[in-house]
């Protein structure tokens, strides 16, 4: 539908908001009792043909970011049926500064995404903000037009978690809020509905997640074993080899000091090989091999 802001004003404010209260014939407001300078998402999707839009401005003459004000009482028209086609919001994510995204943004800019959220953040924090944002959307949508389809887009499944419980998360989200999830690349490649068969996917995806963890975990514990069994224990190389404590109790056993005593030993291994151990070094091991 194609609309000037006056006429898209006039057929999102013949309903009340979802959101903020405002009646029909009225702006949207903000929490701090101002005119908005849009109107909020739950409330303009209720108008199929600005499903699309995401974004609707709140006009000039409706006084945005000044004090609020009810409008006149209109009559309430009914909420229409939803238009059929999807509505599309983008995620994209890297890990770091140096990565970039505009390969992704590329691809959701290509898969129809109308709004794009990004940003540069690891998986492992656990709060992403604008992963948030995008979910926080498209159950506002969901809840405004029930039978409007809203999908989450991404580029590949790594750029929404790592593991299994993130994963279930996710699903869990997704199914509540009744959104579908896309994804653009790799051997998963498509739409799913978590309330339909796409349910399965996390539940695979899940199961899969934790069997890696299983099986590097295994191998690890494997080479562990195998390297302990050549004398390889891991962690730092000892400064004290049998010879040096052998030598240390003799000379302590002969009452030579401890500063003396380390003065008189040389490390074998390490970064530290050549030099002298330090004199907490000493007493540490000789009170190690009392015990």
């Amino acid at each position: 539908m194609e609309s000037t802001p006056d006429q898209a004003a006039s057929a999102v404010e013949r309903h009340d908001c979802p959101k903020c209260g405002a009646l029909a014939g009225s702006a949207c407001r903000t929490r701090g009792g101002k005119t908005a300078t849009r109107y909020h998402t739950a409330r303009f999707v209720l108008v199929p043909g600005l499903r699309e839009e995401l974004e609707v401005g709140v006009p000039e003459d409706r006084g945005p970011g000044k004090p609020w004000k009810p409008g006149p009482t209109l009559e309430q028209a009914p909420v229409a049926e939803a238009s059929g086609a999807p509505i599309r919001i983008g995620y994209a994510r890297c890990s770091t500064a140096q990565q970039e995204l505009a390969s992704q943004l590329e691809a959701l800019e290509a898969a129809h995404c109308k709004l794009i959220f990004s940003e540069k953040i690891s998986t492992r924090v656990k709060v992403r903000p604008e992963l948030g944002a995008a979910l926080a959307l498209a159950r506002d949508i969901k809840q405004a037009a029930p039978d409007q389809p809203v999908i989450l887009t991404v580029h590949e499944l790594k750029r929404l978690a790592r593991n299994a419980a993130e994963l279930m998360a996710l699903s869990a989200r997704l199914q509540t809020d009744g959104v579908q999830l896309e994804l653009l690349t790799g051997p998963l490649t498509g739409v799913y509905d978590p309330n339909g068969m796409g349910s399965m996917l996390f539940a695979v995806l899940a199961v899969a997640a934790q069997l890696d963890r299983n099986y590097i975990r295994e191998k690890t514990l494997e080479g562990q074993a195998t390297a302990a069994a050549k004398g390889n224990h891991g962690g730092r190389p000892k400064v004290f080899d049998d010879d040096m404590l052998l030598f240390a109790r003799a000379l302590k056993d002969k009452g030579v000091p401890v500063p003396e005593i380390a003065q008189k030993l040389t490390i074998k291994t390490g970064k530290n090989a050549g030099k002298h151990p330090s004199v907490a070094s000493v007493y540490r091991a000789l009170a190690e091999a009392t015990e």
